[in-house]
């Protein structure tokens, strides 16, 4: 099979969506798969001045990018963001799902609302997402989960619940795969370690001396991933976890 692609801008002509793409990873995907031609829909929820920023950084690069209000944890949120982007751009083409919530506590003290919270958005909100997305494209989607690499090494106290969740996309993920694969859909999971984003700053400082390249990873590594699982030549990919984690989960 011969694939054909310019070498500036491979998603020319394509539309994504980027679940919790107003800052960290997410917007890093958002930016990335803009230069890389893409017209994007990215969501958020609590960050909106981020969302700003993230799409009048793809707007000054002569990008197409839209923000969209949506929580992940909103059944009826995620389905309507995906059809405003469809309604925006006329098609779908690339989801990824990045949108989730973090919480560190000791199992004596999660409570059955966070254990709710933290399910509905890392498990439930990732299915619908997926779910939503793939009704709208063609053959050649790509969907693109971000989990962690907890899924694989939970050694931080206080973390079982967050790497249940992770854990479970990456089932999830095999499963959705071979659903989807008739369809020429593929769906494939990042397992970062520790990037350097909101989300991890009180804890990164720690976590360095622990990972072999001694430094913590940056969001735009995490997008160049993002951009090679959304093109063609990915398309031999599906129902893969991959691990990028300076070494820390070996």
């Amino acid at each position: 099979m011969e694939l054909i692609m310019t070498h500036t801008q491979p998603f020319a002509g394509k539309t994504a969506i980027v679940f919790g793409g107003s800052r960290g990873i997410g917007a890093a995907a958002a930016r990335r798969l803009a230069r890389d031609g893409a017209d994007v829909v990215i969501t958020y929820v609590s960050a909106p001045e981020k969302a700003a920023e993230t799409v009048k950084a793809i707007e000054e690069q002569g990008g197409k990018a839209l923000a969209v209000k949506a929580d992940s944890a909103d059944p009826a949120a995620i389905k309507a963001a995906v059809i405003h982007a469809v309604e925006r751009f006329g098609q779908l083409d690339i989801a990824v799902v990045n949108a989730g919530i973090l919480m560190i506590k000791d199992v004596a003290d999660f409570s059955v609302e966070d254990l709710d919270r933290m399910l509905n958005i890392n498990v439930r909100g990732v299915y619908l997402a997926i779910q939503a997305a793939a009704g709208f494209m063609q053959r050649g989607g790509r969907i693109i989960t971000i989990g962690s690499n907890a899924a694989v090494r939970s050694g931080h106290p206080g973390s079982s619940v967050y790497s249940m969740t992770k854990g479970a996309v990456a089932i999830m993920v095999k499963g959705i795969a071979v659903d989807l694969a008739p369809q020429g859909i593929t769906v494939n999971n990042i397992q970062p370690g520790p990037i350097a984003t909101d989300m991890t700053s009180d804890m990164i400082d720690a976590l360095k001396p622990m990972i072999p390249v001694r430094r913590a990873g940056e969001p735009d590594e995490i997008g160049g991933l993002v951009a090679y699982l959304a093109s063609a030549e990915s398309g031999y990919m599906t129902g893969s976890s991959i691990t990028i984690d300076g070494g820390l989960a070996l």
